[in-house]
Parts: C-alpha cells; structure tokens; sequence
C-alpha cells in the first residue's frame, strides 16, 4: 500500500487529504485562524466551581468556558501549582523546574471545592476541542508530543508504547530514556521509536524540554489572563507527525511557506525522505489534479454508494450517529443468506473508511441487514474489527446484537468532518430564473474589461466549471484567444472541479480572491 498527502492552502483554511492507493481515506480541514485546538497549553483563571459535577470552568478566552473535571487535573497537580507560583513570583530569573519539589499526589476522591477557588491561576491544555454548544475540554496533565516521544512536566515514570511487543526492545528503550530524560520529567515512548538509536531520541527530547522552556517563560513574562503560552503545531505539520510512515510517497503542497515548514519538519525526523515533500505549481488547483475533489463530492453527504448498488445511509444526531445498510438494486445470483452477507462485508469496508474520514467519534451505531447464521455474524464482526486496524483513534466495537445492530465508540477529540456536497444555484439564488445561459460568456467578458481596464489588474485567473472551461476553449480561435488579443495574455482560464456550472472565481497573479460579483447579479 502506498500513501500520499495533499494540502491545499487557501487563504481563509487548509485541507488535508491523505490518500491510499489514491483512494481518498482521511480529510481535514481547517479555518487559518482557527484557535483552541487539541495540545494548545493555556494559563487561565478558574471562572465557576461545579461541585455537583466536581468540575469548573475556566475561561482560556473562548466564547464558552472550557471544561475541567477534578480527575483531570492530574496526580501532581499540587506540585504544578506550587512551581507556578515560584515562577510568578520572579519576573526576572526563572525558577527551573529542576528544583522544584514534589507535594503529596491529588486524592482521587477529593473535592473541587478544597483544591481550587474562583480566580485561581491553573495551567491547562485543551485535550478536546469546542464540539456543538460544549466548550473546550480542558486536562492539568501538560505534555508536549513529539514524533518519538511525549515529555511530561512532573512526570516521574518512563512508559513504553504497548504496540511494541518485543520485551527486550522495551527494556532497551525504557533504559535508554531513564539515562537521557531530565530531573521532574516523566517520558511516553511512542510506537514509531523502535528500532531507533539513541541520537535520535536525544535530539527530539531536547527539542521538547526547549518547547517546555519557551511555554513556562511565557508564563513568568506576561501577566496577561487567559494567556495562549504554547501553540500545538499546525495541523499540517501535526497530521504529518503522527502519520508519516515509510510507505509515503509524496506530500504534495501548494503553498511556498507550509511547504518549507513540512519538509524543514521531515527532514529532522526522517532526513533520507525529505525528497518526498513537494511544492505543487500546476494550473489546476490541486485537489482537482489528484482527483481529490471528485472523491469528497462522492463520499459525504448522507447517502453513500459502495458498489452493486449497494449504499450506506448515515444520520447525525446530538447523542450519536446512525447508520442503515442498504442493498439496493443488488440483483446477483446468490441465495438471500449470501447476497446479506456479501452487502454486509462491503459496508463493513466502506464504514471504516467513513468513520476515518468524516472523524465520526462518540456512539456509532449500525443497522445491517439481518443474517440468520451465527458463523456469518462472527466473520462480519471480525470484518469490522480487521477494517479498524488503520483506525488511529481508540475504538470499541461490540458483536451484533440480538436485533442486527452493531454499536461501535469511538474516541472524538474535535467535531465531525461534514462536508455539505449539495451546491446552491450560483446564478438564481434560489429563485428559480436564470439569466440565458448563451450570454454567460458575455458576463464574464465584461468582468474581464471591468478587472484590466477600470482596477488595473492585467494578470489574473479565471476558474470555471470544466464544461464551460472547454467551451472557452474550443477551436482555433477559441474564446480565451479572443480575449488574450482584446485584453492581454494576462488572461488565464482555469477549469475547476468544485465549481457549479455558472459559478465562476477570479483570482491575481499571487492567487489570491478577487470578488467581482455585483449586486446586479443576484437578480
């Protein structure tokens, strides 16, 4: 199996796409300003005790106050406390970690009550991010991930990842770290670390006590509450941290700056595979190129083919997400038992892909079609759990139930994936009459005299639907030749893929969005 990932960087957000064997099977994306993801590390004052819920809420500087139960403010939360106010108590000289002294561990049946108070300064890190109407939830267990390891302040222990069976190798890496690691830190070892020597280990451990040094110096700096002192990485360089393996074959990236970040990033955790991260300079927008956006239109929404005429039908509710399996048309020369079980092993494949996808977390549960032989619920069942292996986020998956229903959890840490695949008519507006379609090239013509000869801008780019792109095309003396006679060669027709058939984007010379809709045309 060979891997690829795509970023498209827009303006306003970037999209991730990774593909296997250029099948599209995981997809994010994400607003540029976007705050208040997953690892940021905040120092913020407590808002509201909830002793029924033995919780609080502290405000990090969101619209509602973040979550924080009291068994999530972590075992050595008396000693992080303590060193925080050692660190608040110089603004000068910073007090190191190294010197500070362990308190007593929290009681796990204590009380919110006696161990904070309203307007109490707490350290926290967002381990979910805001979902719905819920904020974000919050963990006073800091930790800085890297490729190979998670460093954790106050720690004590060395753990090695379970996914590494060997006993000996585990032993070499528990050693390994217990020499390397500093005083008050405690160390995760992450499955991709086996094998690995211990320069690299080193390296990487160094660069996370500087991340920590840089978080608790902002700390000691500024006074300003709530007060980002660490921001996780961005997400493209996140999601090539946690999913970079050997089998990738190109990271493709269509921005200069998030380029360079990625293959600066790849070349310290993997030198001899920097080569694969690649600047994309093409004319087609890029996730046109890798066929990326046929993928998404085809694989969101709510009714999801799989082949045969079978489909799947997903429903999001507020307590959980629904699935109904589908035979549809389904016509083959099979017994009733058979054909059930060969559409079940299907949405079993396709259900996998889609909960990775769409980033399905919470309760899933799926209605497929009813079988009569217990052997074939067992092999849909061990289906199921084999098409998960890929899965990263923890997941339980239960055998089917007494009615047919198979209930899966699944780990959420930030909302679903919706991708809304229906287009609203970009020349009626909803009201059901449309300019003649024949004088759609007129329109754009006059935006292309408007955009030379009244702003000024002699190069830019115009995308439209691929149909409309062909018929500016056509002929000798095509349309766009017409144009680039009448206006200049700075006239750039470029067909795109997630465009409707009348809709159309301009774009400058540095590909960035010129709004030339008038208020004329909505009529």
């Amino acid at each position: 199996m060979t891997s690829e990932v795509i970023i498209d960087a827009q303006p306003k957000e970037i999209s991730i796409a990774l593909l296997e064997d250029k099948r599209l099977v995981e997809y994010q994306r994400e607003p540029r300003e976007a705050n208040f993801s997953v690892g940021n590390i905040y120092v913020a004052k407590v808002k509201k005790l909830m002793p029924g819920l033995n919780a609080c809420f502290v405000d990090v500087g969101y619209e509602r106050d973040a979550f924080l139960h009291y068994l999530d403010l972590g075992s050595k939360f008396n000693s992080f406390a303590k060193y925080l106010k050692q660190v608040q108590s110089d603004r000068k000289r910073l007090y190191p970690i190294q010197k500070a002294s362990h308190l007593p561990d929290l009681q796990k049946d204590g009380s919110i009550q006696t161990t904070l108070q309203v307007g109490q300064e707490v350290m926290v890190q967002i381990v979910k991010e805001p979902i719905s109407t819920k904020g974000p939830r919050l963990t006073g267990e800091i930790s800085f991930a890297g490729r190979y390891l998670v460093l954790i302040p106050f720690g004590e222990k060395v753990n090695v990842s379970t996914k590494i069976k060997s006993g000996e190798e585990r032993a070499r890496l528990k050693q390994l770290i217990q020499s390397i690691r500093p005083k008050n830190f405690g160390v995760i070892v992450r499955t991709v670390a086996e094998g690995k020597r211990v320069a690299e280990l080193d390296a990487e451990m160094k660069v996370l006590v500087n991340r920590w040094n840089e978080a608790i110096t902002k700390v000691q700096k500024t006074q300003e509450r709530p007060q980002l002192v660490f921001e996780e990485t961005g997400r493209a360089v996140a999601m090539i941290r946690d999913l970079f393996n050997p089998t990738y074959e190109n990271i493709y990236i269509n921005d200069e700056e998030i380029c360079t970040a990625i293959k600066h990033y790849v070349s310290l955790i993997a030198p001899e595979k920097a080569g694969i991260v690649k600047q994309y300079t093409g004319k087609l927008p890029i996730f046109d190129n890798f066929d990326v956006t046929k993928q998404i239109k085809s694989s969101f929404g709510k009714t999801i083919n799989y082949g045969h005429g079978c489909y799947l039908i997903i429903e999001h509710t507020e307590a959980m997400h629904v699935v109904d399996v589908n035979s549809g048309n389904r016509t083959k020369e099979k017994a009733q038992e058979q054909n059930a079980l060969d559409t079940n092993l299907g949405a079993a494949d396709e259900l996998a892909r889609q909960l990775r996808l769409r980033d399905m977390g919470g309760i899933i549960v799926v209605d497929f079609i009813d079988m009569n032989l217990a052997e074939d619920r067992q092999m849909l069942y061990e289906r199921m759990c084999k098409a998960m292996q890929k899965d990263r986020a923890r997941h339980n998956i239960l055998p089917l139930s007494k009615f047919g229903l198979m209930q899966i959890t699944r780990q959420r840490v930030r909302p679903a994936m919706d991708v809304d695949v229906d287009e609203d008519c970009p020349t009626c507006f909803g009201t059901g009459k449309i300019r003649s379609s024949i004088l759609f090239t007129d329109q754009l013509e006059r935006k292309i005299d408007r955009l030379i000869n009244k702003i000024g801008i002699r190069k830019f780019y115009l995308h439209v639907h691929p149909y409309v792109a062909a018929y500016i095309n056509q002929g000798v003396i095509s349309l766009r030749r017409k144009w680039q006679m009448k206006y200049g060669f700075g006239v750039h027709i470029i067909p795109s893929q997630k465009l409707s058939f009348l809709q159309y984007e301009f774009y400058d010379a540095k590909h960035q969005f010129l709004d030339m809709k008038e208020a004329n045309d909505k009529s």
